[in-house]
């Protein structure tokens, strides 16, 4: 768990300071006070990884190129100076020469968020951001195996635009992406075989009913990818990038053997998001031996009285948990022992 948090020009932080309860908080503000930053900040310090942004850029300061983050977990004092030329990540004042380094003994973090629902509406791409999320923390293998396979597939997309005719050096990067896509399907196989369970029960005990939520892997092709690859060069490249491979897979997620996306109510899809982030937590615990802390930015508008009580409850009760809320009208119907403070001009005070 964090027990401090300092920022410098992050967001709209220009400098900040938080001693933050060993249980967590709830975190109570108005729209655009820097709520979800703060969660941000803790994602980034743990993970590298904003749920907002795809690259680091945006996170700092309006007319700032540089944002610095410090925080204070058990046996570790983390810190991260960003600079467009290259961070300085350091864990107890030693520099970290990469990010693989650098997440190697990080601590596990769950993002629940309202836009959790794009998980059973939307497309692929959010669900394969799931998977890579907690993929990620899981097991260092994987981290290795989705950035190996993102750095051939960056390279073999670029080929196919410009240099479609050195078949040699295509081939090369063909074979490297079938090597390391055939892995992180595996990865991707072996974690979700993992993961269902956690997923089926988090929805009973929020869902409140005997229903089953399943979710299975889709690849996007059948068969060796290495042969699928090589038979879709053509293609490849008359569109310019690769049309196969885990980056093009989905997960089909159902309710009772049915698509949710198609025949689950709202309200149904939206436990079953809360089911699979849940699982995330349980898993994590069970895989790395420590409780990961949970960021939930403003999901308690979106449930009813009965699935709030629930979902408090299915949280570890040794979870640190940062919650952010514009109100607390909740509160009269479901009891929530963490300590409110109130986010206004970027101080926070108790509520």
């Amino acid at each position: 768990m964090i027990s401090k948090l300092k920022l410098m020009d992050f967001r709209c932080y220009g400098s900040f300071s938080w001693q933050i309860p060993q249980q967590g908080a709830i975190i109570l503000g108005n729209n655009a006070q820097g709520k979800t930053s703060l969660l941000e900040a803790v994602c980034f310090l743990l993970r590298l990884q904003s749920p907002r942004t795809a690259r680091p850029g945006p996170l700092a300061a309006h007319g700032k190129q540089s944002f610095g983050i410090r925080g204070e977990l058990p046996g570790q004092a983390r810190r991260i100076l960003w600079t467009p030329d290259a961070p300085d990540l350091r864990v107890n004042g030693e520099p970290r020469k990469d990010q693989r380094s650098y997440l190697a003994d990080s601590y596990p973090v769950v993002w629940m968020g309202n836009d959790d629902l794009s998980l059973v509406q939307a497309g692929a791409d959010a669900r394969r951001k799931y998977m890579d999320f907690l993929g990620s923390q899981w097991h260092p293998g994987y981290r290795l195996a989705l950035f190996s396979y993102r750095k051939a597939l960056k390279t073999r997309n670029y080929l196919l635009k410009h240099r479609h005719k050195d078949r040699l050096q295509l081939d090369a990067y063909t074979q490297q992406l079938a090597l390391h896509g055939t892995e992180l399907r595996n990865l991707r196989a072996s974690l979700l075989a993992l993961l269902v369970p956690h997923i089926a029960l988090a929805y009973r005990n929020i869902g409140g009913r005997e229903e089953q939520a399943s979710v299975t892997y889709r690849a996007a092709e059948e068969g060796d990818l290495y042969e699928r690859l090589c038979a879709g060069l053509d293609r490849d490249i008359r569109y310019g990038q690769t049309q196969n491979g885990p980056h093009r897979d989905d997960l089909d997620i159902t309710l009772n053997g049915r698509s949710a996306a198609q025949f689950a109510s709202e309200g149904q899809q939206r436990t079953i998001a809360i089911s699979m982030k849940l699982a995330q937590s349980s898993l994590l615990t069970e895989e790395t031996g420590h409780t990961p802390i949970h960021l939930i930015d403003d999901v308690f508008g979106e449930l009813d009285p009965t699935r709030r009580v629930a979902f408090l409850q299915s949280l570890p009760a040794d979870a640190q948990s940062l919650i952010t809320t514009t109100h607390l009208d909740w509160l009269h119907d479901t009891p929530c022992p963490l300590p409110a403070f109130r986010l206004e001009d970027s101080a926070l005070n108790p509520a």
